[in-house]
């Protein structure tokens, strides 16, 4: 039985209920990331002996589901798609946009499905615009591939904000700070494509690579996506 099918114990004097719970968890985790969260803190924030909080949540991964489930209701499309590319880029960025306002989220991304109404939601309304364009086996393979990537894009983009404010240096700053070496190393001769790709490339922001990584990876399954005959 998941968390979802157990109902709520009864009302008692002071409120609680599992939305509280779930935004107070969240909000730690926003503050300190998911080393913030125990069912201790929670109910410290909550004002409640923790052991109350065990008629309403059994074990701290079912709280993460509860949290990475109510982070979808900000990745769920404010429109049916149109269709099924649209589905699949608006299910990347606002998954992107959702990762970047709770930064913990990138820690639970690409584990197993959430089973919670929200989740249910985001996938319903993404199999429902790819519906028709292919057999059910390839639809499923498409929308993995596209979470394969967005979902390892997201987690190098927060590991580097994370590392930005380990070190306090910005992606500049460490630029400058480890050029020297860098130049070095190439100046050896050893690393001819590398330098190439340091002297010669174009260096864009995160959101353009995101971007631009998640339109190729579109258009390799836009191939695969073709509506069977009549």
């Amino acid at each position: 039985m998941t968390v979802w099918d157990r109902p709520e114990p009864p009302a008692q004097p002071v409120p609680l209920d599992r939305e509280r719970i779930v935004a107070a968890a969240i909000a730690l985790a926003d503050e300190g990331g998911l080393e913030a969260v125990s069912l201790r803190k929670v109910a410290a924030r909550l004002n409640a002996g923790p052991m109350r909080l065990y008629g309403y949540i059994s074990t701290k991964d079912e709280l993460f589901d509860l949290m990475v489930d109510e982070v979808h209701a900000e990745i769920l499309p404010e429109e049916q798609p149109g269709d099924g590319r649209e589905a699949l880029r608006i299910l990347a960025h606002r998954t992107r946009r959702a990762a970047l306002r709770h930064e913990w989220l990138a820690d639970l991304l690409g584990g197993r499905p959430t089973l919670g109404p929200n989740g249910l939601a985001v996938a319903e309304a993404t199999l429902s615009a790819l519906d028709g364009l292919a057999d059910v086996d390839t639809v499923m393979r498409a929308v993995e591939t596209v979470g394969a990537y967005f979902t390892g894009a997201i987690r190098r983009e927060i590991a580097n904000l994370r590392a930005e404010r380990a070190t306090g240096l910005s992606k500049r700053d460490w630029q400058c700070a480890s050029g020297p070496h860098v130049t070095r190393m190439l100046a050896t001769g050893r690393f001819p494509a590398l330098t190439k790709a340091v002297y010669d490339g174009t260096e864009v922001d995160a959101e353009a690579s995101f971007a631009t990584g998640l339109d190729w990876v579109l258009d390799a399954v836009a191939a695969k996506l073709t509506r069977p005959p009549a």
